[in-house]
């Protein structure tokens, strides 16, 4: 029992004081020198608009202790007037003496030289069907006094002529005047009147087109960007056919038609089968290919040195080729006295290092290619010996089916220890052969 229970008060637990959350304690931002303390309590710590700075802080100005000014009202007149109007305006004088010459803002008053011309002139030179002397007088006159601003003038001229209109016989008056005061048609060629004249048909034309450009909805707008970008595409497409092309084109002429015309006749003659002189060109035209792919891509990259274009086709000349054909290449070039890279690779000295590449390839192909014959015609002759009394038939049947394929990927030089291996397990396998075929003829 408790308190609680002895009085009869209900057991009502009390509250738990909850913690007061500590507010986070704002930066005291310093006040600033040269504003009160009361001003910048006005503010409430925000940033003024415009920078206070105490004009202690300035540098002050070094004056002459002889130099006396004042500011005084004085009359002043501007030569951009002609009535001689007088006004009055503080000055800066010093040491009494008032400022002289002209109005300081006098020099902005710009206006437009118009040409002037005389009755005698307008009769022999200006005179047009369309416009009388009157109207004339009356264009120069507002050209005059309003700068040729035609808008305006179109705005003051007394019968109805459009912008264009104006324009047009203004110019075209003041060309004729220049003309016909010249000594001669060659010393105002240069002038802008002249040599540029106004054309009314191409201003109407343009100010047509301005205006259905402007009255276009957000729909025709989206249409025309649409059609636009279409084209940009259809454009960009066209121009990366037309590189590949070109690159294809500088491919071909490259290998002029008297080369390809050898090689053809030596691969023809090299090869003991058709097999053998497929095989043979097929390395030429994956070479071109690789070529033509190479120079597209560099054709796409607009910039690029010279050394890289050179990397780039040699990897594509030697793609087909074998990593022992390509070191049979370099050393080819170290026993030429030729180095792997150009010294001084210009286009010319690239395109011939290039060519010679091309050219051992080419070479080292068409010994492959004629060793592969030679090693065919010596299976056969050693056939022949070795099995007198085969069939010529069955013969001829056995080395149909046992062509030899040269291996397309490698034209390296074999070495003569490597072929005497081949040459006997060859021979070995031909005679095996020989005696299956043997065995199966007596036993049918």
């Amino acid at each position: 029992m408790d308190a609680k229970d002895i009085l009869g008060l209900p057991k009502i637990s009390l509250p738990i004081p909850q913690e007061k959350k500590s507010r986070p304690q704002k930066d005291s931002q310093r006040k600033p020198d040269g504003i009160s303390r009361e001003v910048y309590a006005l503010t409430g710590g925000v940033a003024p608009l415009m920078p206070s700075v105490d004009v202690n802080q300035l540098k002050k100005r070094h004056q002459p202790e002889n130099e006396k000014i004042t500011w005084e009202w004085l009359s002043f007149t501007n030569s951009a007037r002609k009535d001689d109007l007088k006004l009055y305006h503080w000055v800066r004088v010093v040491n009494g003496a008032p400022p002289t010459g002209d109005y300081s803002f006098a020099k902005y008053n710009k206006s437009v030289d118009v040409i002037k011309f005389t009755d005698e002139e307008y009769e022999k030179h200006l005179t047009d069907p369309s416009w009388t002397k009157e109207e004339t007088d009356e264009l120069f006159d507002l050209c005059e006094r309003f700068d040729l601003r035609f808008v305006v003038i179109a705005d003051r001229f007394s019968s109805s002529r459009s912008v264009e209109e104006l324009k047009n016989r203004y110019y075209s008056v003041s060309r004729a005047i220049l003309i016909a005061r010249a000594p001669s048609p060659a010393d105002v060629s240069s002038h802008p009147l002249v040599k540029e004249p106004y054309n009314i048909s191409q201003e109407i034309e343009r100010k047509r087109a301005l205006s259905m450009v402007l009255s276009q909805t957000k729909h025709q707008e989206r249409k025309d960007a649409e059609v636009l970008s279409e084209a940009k595409k259809i454009m960009e497409s066209r121009m990366a056919a037309k590189a590949a092309q070109d690159a294809e084109l500088a491919v071909a002429s490259n290998a002029s038609p008297e080369r390809m015309e050898k090689t053809t006749a030596l691969v023809d003659t090299a090869s003991p089968s058709n097999i053998q002189a497929t095989s043979g060109v097929a390395p030429l035209m994956s070479m071109a290919e690789n070529a033509a792919a190479a120079a597209a891509s560099l054709r796409a990259m607009r910039v690029y040195l010279r050394t890289y274009a050179l990397d780039k086709m040699v990897q594509a000349a030697s793609s087909s080729a074998g990593l022992r054909t390509i070191k049979r290449v370099e050393q080819f070039l170290q026993e030429l006295k030729v180095n792997l890279k150009p010294k001084v690779p210009t286009k010319a000295v690239c395109a011939e290092h290039l060519e010679l590449r091309k050219e051992i390839l080419t070479l080292l192909n068409l010994q492959k290619l004629l060793q592969n014959k030679e090693e065919g015609s010596s299976y056969r002759e050693s056939s022949y010996t070795e099995t007198p009394d085969t069939p010529k038939r069955l013969q001829r049947g056995i080395d149909q089916d046992r062509t030899f394929v040269p291996d397309s990927v490698s034209f390296g030089a074999i070495s003569t220890e490597r072929v005497g291996k081949r040459d006997q397990k060859r021979k070995e396998e031909k005679l095996h052969l020989h005696q299956l075929t043997l065995t199966k003829g007596l036993e049918n």
